[in-house]
């Protein structure tokens, strides 16, 4: 089994990065049996699709490589790299080009999403965007990605793409690409704003009371839950009492999604007290469990050799990994190399 994913390098990580996608990443690595492997990478080349701050971009991919570190992601047991130091992600995509097709491409929802009504005005990499993603798992012989809904399309065409390669210039018996089956993790928690319990807690936010930053240390935290919005009731004692109650939700999702519990199993025990109760037990919880990844985090924010290090080595075995099937698509397309 290998497993091959990928995150934009976002800077201001908070705890909706956390519980929604790095600690599914985390448990995949432990879950992972002797002959696997995990390859992990920050798509700082996907991150220039769009207009983007030079110096931020180079900032927020080793923060993120912080973060993923801090957060359990360990470089000697998966491969953590960025992309940038990988050629054979953007020599891969350049290949699969010539099979990838205009008609597919202008089906992705995400690309119409992003490129609104200016589609004239947007970047090639944005359009093409779809093909690097698949060059990035075929580039690793991909056994299984890790999927949300709003990725399913594009991993889709990646097979597409893998297929139709494989039918026009390699055998049957001998393909060139592995088709990777997508793997749907653990349902994600949906993390909210603290200050508006119907927007998504997000770093765009002006309000640094509307989220928990990876950085927080414990006072920051306590404070921010105790002046989370909430409204005047007490907590129901079965979930559909919190219908209509956006931020009561909120926040009880979020000691589920803490505590590995689920929304009912909380009301169980928390049923008919109100936030004054609530929120210090909520409060003590993330401190409980954020407080080693923000220590470890802020610790590795200053430690620029240290993260140098971590992904020029994550970077040699990805370069390693791929080389093989790099090599082999260059022959199957009857390309000549020295």
């Amino acid at each position: 089994m290998r497993v091959v994913s990928g995150i934009q390098p976002t800077g201001n990580l908070h705890l909706g990065n956390y519980l929604g996608a790095i600690r599914n990443w985390v448990r995949m690595q432990d879950a992972m049996e002797d002959g696997s492997t995990c390859l992990f990478f920050l798509a700082d080349l996907h991150a220039i699709s769009m207009p983007h701050d030079p110096a931020e971009l180079k900032s927020a991919t080793l923060e993120m490589a912080a973060a993923l570190v801090a957060c359990g992601i360990d470089p000697a047991r998966s491969v953590l790299f960025n992309q940038a130091q990988v050629p054979a992600h953007a020599e891969l995509q350049w290949l699969l080009n010539g099979t990838a097709r205009m008609g597919w491409l202008n089906r992705m929802t995400q690309w119409k999403d992003k490129a609104g009504k200016n589609r004239e005005g947007q970047s090639v990499a944005l359009f093409a965007y779809p093909v690097l993603q698949a060059a990035d798992v075929l580039l690793y012989q991909a056994t299984h990605v890790p999927v949300g809904e709003d990725q399913k399309q594009h991993l889709e065409l990646a097979r597409d793409i893998a297929q139709k390669f494989n039918n026009d210039f390699a055998s049957e018996d001998a393909p060139v690409f592995t088709l990777p089956e997508p793997f749907i993790p653990p349902e994600a928690a949906r993390i909210m704003s603290l200050r508006d319990g119907s927007a998504k807690m997000s770093k765009s936010d002006p309000s640094e009371m509307s989220r928990i930053n990876l950085a927080d240390d414990a006072d920051a935290i306590m404070q921010k839950i105790r002046k989370a919005k909430t409204d005047p009731e007490p907590l129901p004692s079965e979930a559909a009492g919190l219908a209509g109650r956006p931020e009561a939700l909120n926040l009880v999702s979020i000691y589920g999604a803490m505590a590995g519990r689920q929304v009912a199993d909380v009301l169980a025990e928390f049923g008919g007290q109100g936030f004054g109760a609530f929120k210090p037990a909520l409060g003590e919880l993330l401190v409980e469990t954020l407080a080693p990844i923000s220590a470890r985090f802020r610790e590795l924010k200053q430690d620029r050799e240290a993260l140098d290090a971590i992904l020029a080595r994550g970077a040699a075995r990805a370069r390693e990994l791929g080389r093989p099937t790099l090599d082999a698509t260059y022959r199957a397309l009857g390309l000549v190399r020295g």
